[in-house]
């Protein structure tokens, strides 16, 4: 669950987005003599960071200690989700100034915790463990004025996921039947689910899964194949260290494996309208949203011109890279060029860096850009594109695409 605590009274005639826009985009203006909403959070943050383990624990404690129902709500062991809602908070810290961008974020996640059997209470819950939480580990920073800082922020992200989430109508979940398990390596495999009615995702999105090896651990996984009429979804999973949900279900899934699947996230998608030529960077299992998106392009009347990096350390990890090149064959209005970061002889990929190579080629300033990957290989890519003239609004990218 993402943190979000009670605050003082707003006006009741106000839309959640409304009253979320109205709270936001305050932030940045003066208060107080010398800093403004959104500086107050940010520095108080800074403080809190070192010790965000700490925190998380101490969040997580108070909640079960006022609210002991929520308990049942998590899993056995909390390290991952420790570090989930430390992944949240920085993610909300980084975008609130950015109300454009972080109100449909957060309508997202309020959906997205229906699944859980999030009620109305627990919202208030959650933000007296935070605000607790909070204040404890940030000591002598946490002031009357901080504090007010901080309810009237996340009171905003209460309105907004609480308000799209009681507007839902569909299924808070779906299970899919396990229907094919390919393994490619001892850390890679390809798993095929199909569910029983199909779930309205966009090309490009991401869905969270439970797995029966792992009861209550959800993990983020992007769709690599367009919807389809059978429901069928193809998902790549790599194994990563400590990834106690992506090792089992590598190892472990099997077929006729029962799954729940929660409601399509993520705002990665090919605007048709722009008339603007496509750039797409891929690193890892970051391949699965570029081939979903691929796919539905090339069902399109019309495509861009689509230019697409392909990335991994040794030749090895560019797994499907095969498959994407015949793809190209019979679709020129694709491109499609590997990048390795290891020396491999005359392997007729470029050397470097997704974030080297890609702005060794230019600014790509005419151009939209997708970037699907690692949260490092995201970062390190996009602060690159940035440097080197890439405009941010042309820039697209999910920062839950990997768990």
């Amino acid at each position: 669950m993402l943190p979000v605590p009670t605050s003082r009274k707003k006006p009741a005639f106000m839309t959640a987005e409304q009253l979320l826009t109205a709270d936001l985009s305050s932030i940045g203006e003066p208060r107080g003599e010398e800093h403004g909403l959104t500086q107050l959070i940010r520095d108080s943050w800074t403080e809190v960071e070192p010790q965000v383990e700490e925190m998380g624990r101490l969040f997580y404690a108070t909640l079960f200690r006022i609210a002991p129902e929520t308990r049942d709500l998590f899993p056995v062991n909390m390290e991952v989700q420790r570090s989930r809602l430390m992944r949240a908070l920085v993610h909300v810290v980084q975008m609130v100034d950015q109300p454009d961008e972080l109100v449909p974020f957060l309508e997202q996640l309020g959906r997205d915790h229906r699944k859980f059997g999030v009620v109305a209470q627990h919202y208030d819950a959650v933000g007296e463990a935070l605000i607790t939480a909070i204040a404890t580990t940030a000591g002598p920073a946490w002031t009357p004025t901080v504090r007010d800082a901080w309810v009237d922020a996340f009171s905003a992200v209460s309105t907004a996921m609480r308000t799209a989430a009681q507007a839902e109508r569909g299924p808070a979940s779906w299970l899919g039947r396990v229907v094919g398990h390919e393994r490619l390596g001892w850390d890679l495999a390809i798993i095929t689910v199909q569910t029983g009615e199909p779930i309205p995702y966009r090309a490009g999105q991401y869905v969270s899964v439970e797995t029966p090896q792992r009861p209550r651990l959800w993990r983020y996984l992007s769709p690599a194949n367009a919807p389809r009429e059978d429901g069928t979804l193809e998902f790549h999973v790599r194994a990563v260290d400590g990834g106690w949900v992506s090792r089992a279900i590598v190892a472990h899934s099997r077929i006729g494996d029962t799954w729940r699947i929660g409601p399509p996230m993520g705002r990665m998608h090919v605007d048709p309208t722009t008339g603007r030529d496509l750039l797409m960077v891929s690193g890892g299992t970051g391949m699965a949203p570029i081939k979903a998106l691929l796919e539905d392009i090339a069902d399109r009347p019309e495509q861009p011109r689509t230019q697409v990096f392909v990335g991994g350390r040794t030749w090895d990890d560019l797994y499907d890279f095969a498959n994407l090149r015949k793809f190209s064959y019979s679709n020129t209005w694709l491109d499609v060029i590997p990048v390795v970061e290891e020396e491999e002889g005359s392997s007729g990929a470029e050397h470097g860096t997704l974030a080297d190579v890609v702005t060794r080629y230019g600014a790509w300033a005419d151009h939209d850009v997708l970037v699907c990957g690692s949260p490092a290989m995201i970062r390190a890519t996009v602060s690159r594109m940035l440097v080197a003239g890439t405009p941010l609004d042309r820039i697209k990218y999910d920062p839950f695409t990997m768990d």
